[in-house]
């Protein structure tokens, strides 16, 4: 059914509401939101994606999806900052989670490629909740199956263009390598923002150099702030992006509940700042993953990750 001829609205709860609900289902939904397993009533679906089996360090981010729904009963639908309220403007609800194998990748990613196709499909534009980082490759490869190759806006500590860990090619450490590889984005127009702490070898740059990707370090960052960011990201207006948030983009003092904490990072209003720089780009889709609430504190990393989900979607 063509989106201008649905009829469906979405209501947007009183948290007191929200609450009542959660206290008698059990089933918190993602800020609120109903939830709706039908793609031909959405224009925008969050989805959990509760996968954990890329970790490499410590596991948890399974149960990330879970505790943000929680933390996001608190948000209010508008934004006083970009002034709009994303509900108003699309029809949105929690779609629920997908389908994972906690003991396959492999059969986990053909899980999230089949249950993400069907959005897509009818125009749906996803906003997906993991789950560690390994779910952004079948993610972007449902995306440029029907939008070819991307573009994309990465806010990460790692680069996540390792060849493999212990002998696995796929991992949270590997997820946009193996993009590269199989085509999925587009030469150049790859933006990674907070890379920051050690790596291996002075040569696990290489690889990102030879796909021309654009990098600016947490350093970088923190000593010239937004405006070498906003630069950088008009060359990627009138494209469609992709934009992939790992929480470990923020410094564990603000978000230590994540599988490879690195120090040095963005504060929680730095971060809030880069997802609002992207108002204005083509962004075809989302993932905000590596929240791992077996090692938050006081809930503080599920509250950040609740905040920018929503920041996230008044961006869309």
């Amino acid at each position: 059914m063509p989106q201008s001829q649905r009829k469906f609205r979405l209501p947007h709860p009183e948290p007191t509401d929200a609450l009542t609900y959660a206290r008698f289902t059990g089933v918190p939904t993602f800020l609120r939101l109903p939830h709706i397993a039908d793609p031909e009533e959405l224009e925008v679906a969050l989805v959990g994606v509760p996968f954990d089996g890329g970790t490499t360090y410590r596991p948890g981010p399974r149960f990330g999806p879970r505790h943000v729904r929680e933390q996001s009963a608190i948000i209010r639908p508008w934004n006083p900052v970009l002034k709009v309220n994303p509900f108003a403007k699309r029809r949105t609800a929690d779609y629920g989670d997908l389908s994972v194998n906690p003991l396959s990748i492999e059969d986990t990613f053909r899980r999230i490629e089949t249950g993400i196709a069907p959005l897509l499909a009818a125009g749906v534009r996803c906003v997906s909740v993991g789950g560690d980082h390994s779910i952004s490759l079948p993610l972007l490869r449902v995306v440029a199956k029907k939008h070819g190759p991307v573009s994309l806006v990465q806010f990460d500590a790692h680069n996540d263009l390792w060849d493999e860990y212990f002998g696995s090619k796929y991992s949270h450490g590997t997820p946009f390598r193996r993009a590269f590889e199989e085509g999925l984005l587009k030469e150049g127009q790859v933006l990674q923002v907070g890379l920051r702490g050690q790596v291996y070898g002075e040569e696990d740059f290489d690889f990102a150099r030879k796909h021309k990707v654009k990098m600016v370090t947490a350093e970088e960052f923190h000593s010239q702030g937004v405006p070498p960011v906003q630069r950088l990201l008009r060359t990627f207006r009138g494209k469609a992006v992709y934009v992939t948030l790992d929480i470990d983009v923020v410094d564990p003092a603000y978000a230590p509940g994540t599988g490879t904490p690195q120090v040095g990072g963005l504060t929680s209003m730095q971060i809030l700042e880069l997802v609002r720089a992207l108002r204005g780009l083509q962004i075809v889709g989302c993932d905000l993953v590596e929240v791992s609430p077996p090692y938050d504190t006081g809930e503080i990393t599920s509250l950040l990750a609740a905040n920018l989900l929503f920041e996230l979607l008044c961006v869309l």
